[in-house]
């Protein structure tokens, strides 16, 4: 084997949080090894937000909790330390400008993930961090409950006081995330909760959804119905595909919608594609566009409401001929019409699979890891950040400021 030079830390996973992780240890005179298992850095900070990059989200502390699942106290520390003005000022200083879009998201203004990345890389350097790519370790050494340092799969060694798991989740694994940094916890005695797919696209059994793939529609209502019973909402927008609905709304309440499947339960999602109108104000609605396009046929109506691509297979779902003429509905036909609108029911068949989520849903149990510093309860010198950690949220750029928040944090403390 052979034994390479000693480091104050090595820092596992070349991420958002391990990135910032290794720039805030080498500001503070640490010598620090950066180890990547792929080619280049960053490589999943470069497909985020589709590419544009949605940094973090305006909300107060608060809020931004809420939008996390159990680990919300878990991560109130971190973000106490370091928060979404502290982040946007880290970049600010180095030339970068930010938007916030009406839904609190973040985004550098020129909508590049790439601007990012490059400071990222930039402090890096200025900081003296070491880096090796294309390297992928196999082993945490530890001696007498205190980590010594890692071990490569090529059989070189590195020794180092403190070492920081920050290698991301199951998701997306053509970008690195293959699971590595869970591995490594288990043999060195950490709890992995259960790993599950969260942010990910349904797959639906009707099979008329196909004809209206890559369309997608702004601010509808998704209701997710657990054997009839409403257990989760969203309003946000959404896309179909080939084989079911993608888009934030559907990401957002894919989780849930994934537990109650793995119960057994007949899952469906109800959309309401109009919901700003009441029942009330949609029939009134309605009517007056009968009223107005009296010779029109139904199929060519609506089109604000719902794009004609759609039409005749919704027509169809609401037992309506898509030739009949706006002056011939009856008022059975219209109110079948209106429950389309506002209750379009789609029956579940799955939830994609882990690889194709944004993020992981569980992970290294944050019981074992104290919250202030983020060093392991169980090894001294043992350090966790970003989504190895059984952390996660809902979409608008909550996951990534808790990859930078965690990141800087392990940095900070090591």
């Amino acid at each position: 084997m052979l034994t390479m030079q000693s480091y104050d830390a090595i820092i596992i996973g070349a991420g958002p949080a391990g990135m910032i992780a290794a720039m805030r240890a080498s500001e503070n005179n640490k010598k620090v090894l950066l180890i990547e298992r792929n080619h280049t850095l960053g490589v999943k900070l470069l497909i985020t937000g589709g590419g544009r990059c949605n940094l973090t989200n305006a909300s107060d502390i608060e809020d931004f909790l809420n939008k996390f699942s159990a680990s919300k106290d878990f991560l109130r520390n971190s973000f106490a330390q370091f928060f979404n003005t502290e982040l946007l000022s880290f970049f600010e200083k180095s030339g970068i400008a930010f938007k916030t879009e009406e839904n609190g998201c973040v985004f550098p203004v020129g909508d590049k993930a790439m601007d990012i990345l490059n400071v990222l890389k930039q402090k890096l350097q200025e900081n003296n961090v070491e880096i090796l790519t294309g390297e992928r370790v196999k082993n945490i050494t530890i001696k007498n409950k205190r980590v010594e340092g890692v071990i490569t799969f090529s059989n070189k060694q590195f020794l180092a006081k403190s070492v920081v798991v920050s290698t991301g989740g199951l998701s997306y694994p053509k970008t690195g995330s293959t699971g590595d940094g869970y591995e490594l916890a288990k043999k060195l005695g950490h709890t992995i909760t259960p790993l599950k797919p969260a942010l990910v696209p349904i797959a639906i059994k009707e099979k008329f959804i196909k004809d209206w793939q890559g369309i997608s529609l702004k601010k509808v209502l998704v209701t997710v119905l657990d054997n009839g019973k409403k257990v989760a909402e969203r309003l946000d927008d959404i896309i179909f595909t080939h084989f079911g609905i993608s888009g934030p709304v559907i990401l957002d309440v894919s989780a849930v919608v994934y537990d109650k499947l793995e119960l057994k339960n007949k899952v469906e999602l109800a959309i309401n594609f109009v919901p700003k109108l009441n029942q009330k104000e949609l029939d009134v609605f309605v009517l007056r566009e009968l009223k107005i396009n009296s010779a029109k046929t139904i199929k060519n109506m609506f089109k604000d409401v719902l794009p004609r691509k759609m039409m005749e297979q919704f027509l169809k779902y609401c037992n309506l001929s898509p030739d009949i003429t706006a002056h011939q509905m009856t008022t059975e036909e219209r109110k079948r019409f209106i429950k389309g609108l506002s209750n379009l029911c789609l029956t579940v068949e799955r939830v994609l699979p882990i690889k194709d989520g944004i993020i992981t849903r569980g992970g290294v149990n944050t019981k074992e890891i104290n919250p202030k510093t983020l060093e392991s309860k169980l090894v001294e010198g043992l350090f966790f950040a970003g989504e190895v950690i059984d952390i996660d949220a809902t979409t608008g750029g909550y996951n990534l400021q808790a990859a930078f928040s965690t990141g800087w944090v392990c940095g900070g403390n090591i």
